[in-house]
């Protein structure tokens, strides 16, 4: 998830993995392959026919090791903050499904915010994670989006990206640029992920920033151009 630093917490749900199915897991390797969906890894690890039970357990096993260990990356709480703070005010109203959006994303977090007219910023969570695993996360942190929406992957995430509106989508991954290209929405990468910047501006990132910190500095500036 972009919004946070989800390392720590799933090296521990793997090695809580490994050792109640007796399979070796390199946990080191896996937490540098993150942002597909669990099943993609597990296949490195286990027979086709044992992947979904063992996917299954994985996801049991995750809110008693990998929540906690999981921090908030740098910038994720003033990321979020700038989205739903865009249009407060006394003549703001919330923005509708038709209201044009932003997205902070990853394997987790959208961000969808209104035109003129509808103009009320709205925090749209959109992860390939198991939903009520990508929500406890965020409830440990403190961190308030509007919705959030799980088990969209690369290109699926348009689904959950136009039904909110959104027209900016941001990411750490070159699947999250695939899904805010399929969206129609402008794809904006930060490079605290799995890719590099190179990797995501040759996917097709719009915009590229180092991390989450310079967002809302960049969002003020997208808004400005909107009013």
């Amino acid at each position: 998830m972009t919004l946070i630093d989800s390392r720590p917490g799933i090296k521990a749900a793997y090695q809580a993995l490994a050792a109640e199915t007796g399979t070796f897991i390199d946990a080191d390797l896996a937490i540098t392959r993150l942002g597909p969906p669990l099943e993609q890894e597990l296949a490195h690890w286990f027979p086709d026919d044992q992947i979904q039970p063992v996917g299954d357990r994985y996801r049991a096993l995750y809110p008693t090791h990998a929540i906690a260990p999981t921090p908030a990356l740098p910038g994720a709480r003033e990321a979020i903050a700038a989205v739903r703070g865009y249009g407060t005010g006394p003549e703001a109203d919330e923005a509708g499904a038709d209201g044009e959006g932003a997205g902070v994303g990853g394997e987790g977090a959208g961000v969808d915010a209104g035109r003129v007219g509808a103009v009320r910023g709205r925090a749209i969570v959109v992860t390939a994670k198991h939903e009520p695993n990508a929500k406890l996360h965020l409830a440990h942190l403190g961190i308030e989006p509007d919705a959030v929406v799980g088990w969209l992957w690369a290109e699926a995430k348009a689904e959950a990206l136009r039904e909110y509106g959104a027209s900016v989508y941001v990411g750490d991954h070159v699947g999250d640029v695939r899904g805010a290209r399929t969206a129609g929405a402008l794809a904006v990468a930060v490079a605290t992920g799995p890719c590099d910047a190179d990797e995501l501006r040759a996917a097709g990132a719009d915009v590229v920033l180092a991390d989450l910190t310079e967002f809302p500095a960049w969002w003020r500036s997208y808004v400005s151009e909107l009013a």
